[in-house]
């Protein structure tokens, strides 16, 4: 089978694309960062859904982006806002995380000798970060092939982007048809330590739209 480093939250997208990619094939190796996000229960999550789907191995690296700050998901001083509709990009968004998440993918896809990055990013339903563009992805793409040892000899590398023209409905239910138990994922930016979410952020209106236009239970557990 040929590799693929699949980078996992442990959120409802990136679960599903792990579910994708270990569905086409692909020896997975799931990656996922405690870079310094308040609540660390994703990451929880993201073990139980590597386990779950097999992965070959999973590996959490630390980082910490809070020592930048300038997010409501990193910084103690930024409150996480309750949803609201802007076309301005809101303050959960985390300066360069993709670009670093990324990053480090691209490194471990060179000691792996892989040609594959698998990440669930999204651009229909989502806050807006201009990291969950496909231009972005394209762009970081053809920087990944001209800095790695892999490009310059010609093993190309591909970003793939199974959800990223995906409803969010449209993402759960292909995730249903792979096994997927969203009842393990964690979605939230303020999820307590258990996990259960608090109903009105950005991610968890997005989750719930999603549920009530795929006509599916919403399984989530909610903070009372």
């Amino acid at each position: 089978m040929s590799k693929a480093v699949v980078l996992l939250s442990g959120g409802l997208d990136s679960t599903t694309t792990l579910a994708i990619a270990k569905s086409q094939g692909f020896d997975c190796y799931a990656l996922s960062f405690d870079y310094g996000q308040k609540q660390k229960s994703e990451l929880n999550a993201a073990k139980q859904v590597s386990e779950l789907f097999s992965a070959t191995e999973h590996r959490i690296m630390t980082i910490s982006l809070s020592d930048i700050g300038g997010s409501a998901l990193t910084d103690s001083a930024i409150d996480v806002p309750k949803f609201k509709k802007s076309n301005d990009i809101p303050i959960t968004y985390v300066p360069a995380r993709n670009t670093i998440f990324l990053s480090y993918a691209m490194a471990w896809a060179e000691v792996l000798e892989c040609q594959d990055i698998f990440i669930g990013v999204n651009a229909l339903d989502y806050s807006g970060y201009p990291d969950c563009r496909a231009e972005y992805i394209s762009a970081f793409e053809t920087m990944a092939n001209l800095a790695t040892k892999q490009g310059v000899e010609g093993q190309k590398l591909t970003i793939h982007t199974p959800l990223i023209n995906l409803h969010k409905a449209q993402i759960i239910q292909k995730g249903l048809s792979l096994g997927v138990d969203y009842a393990m994922t964690t979605t939230c930016y303020q999820a307590d330590e258990n996990g259960d979410a608090c109903g009105f952020c950005d991610a968890c209106e997005y989750r719930k739209l999603g549920f009530k236009e795929a006509n599916i239970v919403d399984p989530t557990r909610y903070q009372k």
